[in-house]
């Protein structure tokens, strides 16, 4: 027979339960480590970003002035 998908395929693997365990824990470890880097950045790298797009569009409104579209 032929698989006609992933979870065929990992189904009939010998340690198939153990296999999903760690898959598992390994995206919740992944998935805390982003979430607590995310939050331990300080306020201030966010004041800035978010203003980034706004700083831009100031610095190249000088340059529209010049140019014709």
């Amino acid at each position: 027979m032929i698989p006609q998908s992933f979870k065929d395929i990992i189904s009939n693997v010998e340690y198939a339960g153990l296999l999903n365990t760690l898959s598992l824990i390994l995206f919740i470890i992944v998935f805390l480590g982003i979430t607590l880097y995310v939050f331990n950045k300080p306020k201030k790298y966010y004041e800035e970003e978010e203003n980034a797009p706004l700083n831009d569009d100031l610095d190249t409104d000088d340059d529209d002035n010049k140019t014709s579209h």
